[in-house]
């Protein structure tokens, strides 16, 4: 079965954009994962084709229409996950992409604007969605991203299918440094431990300076590690 991406969105022709190349674009040529995008605005009523209206309350900028965008997803024939793409929403991790990989596919709305009105995100069940603590001009660049994440954990999609075992977040922490020929560059050589042969020896390795790399760079996932340990424990 495959992955089926629906994609609600002001901006339609942006798709498939990045995702027409590389494992993404060949697994989309395969068939491994299915794009269909879904233009918005053709669930507007009115001459102008009005997607959006000031917001209430007063305030700059404008927002996304309940009745518009609720219109645009009862439209699309899909039973699996609603994603809204919002910087408010819960932060995108490696395990929600491996949970989006299993299933059979998402609804992903791409705001634009200032927002979209609550009652539509309610009404519809959206869950929220953010891939980090910026603003985008819109939800399509960060549709992208979780695609793009999802999309290589698809079965056939990685040559090896445990290439991504070790990589940042699948372990709980960063991943260690790679290295590859030529053994010595620019005077900086390759670390002897990767070259001897030692396989117990090179894994310690690597589980020390992933260690060491989280712990100066991501504290927080080590301390997020401990409290997942903590309420296993309870």
């Amino acid at each position: 079965m495959s992955f089926n991406a629906h994609i609600l969105t002001l901006y339609p022709a942006m798709f498939p954009g990045p995702l027409s190349h590389a494992l993404a674009g060949r697994a989309l040529e395969r068939g491994d994962w299915v794009l269909k995008t879904h233009d918005i605005r053709a669930s507007a009523t009115d001459k102008h084709a009005s997607v959006d209206d000031t917001p209430s309350g007063g305030g700059a900028g404008m927002v996304l229409r309940p009745d518009v965008l609720g219109w645009a997803i009862d439209a699309v024939e899909f039973d699996g996950p609603r994603l809204l793409m919002s910087p408010r929403g819960a932060p995108l991790t490696q395990s929600k992409v491996r949970e989006l990989a299993e299933g059979p596919g998402a609804l992903i709305v791409c705001g634009r604007f200032e927002g979209v009105d609550q009652r539509v995100i309610d009404g519809r069940d959206l869950e929220e969605v953010s891939v980090g603590d910026y603003i985008l001009a819109g939800g399509e660049m960060a549709a992208f991203a979780l695609l793009d994440a999802v999309i290589r954990l698809l079965p056939g999609v990685m040559g090896n299918r445990t290439s991504g075992d070790h990589e940042s977040f699948e372990t709980g922490l960063l991943e260690h440094p790679h290295y590859t020929r030529p053994a010595k560059w620019e005077g900086r050589t390759i670390p002897d431990v990767l070259t001897g042969g030692n396989h117990a020896a090179i894994e310690r390795w690597r589980q020390e300076e992933a260690l060491k790399l989280t712990r100066a760079r991501r504290p927080d996932l080590l301390e997020r590690e401990k409290l997942d340990k903590d309420v296993d424990s309870d």
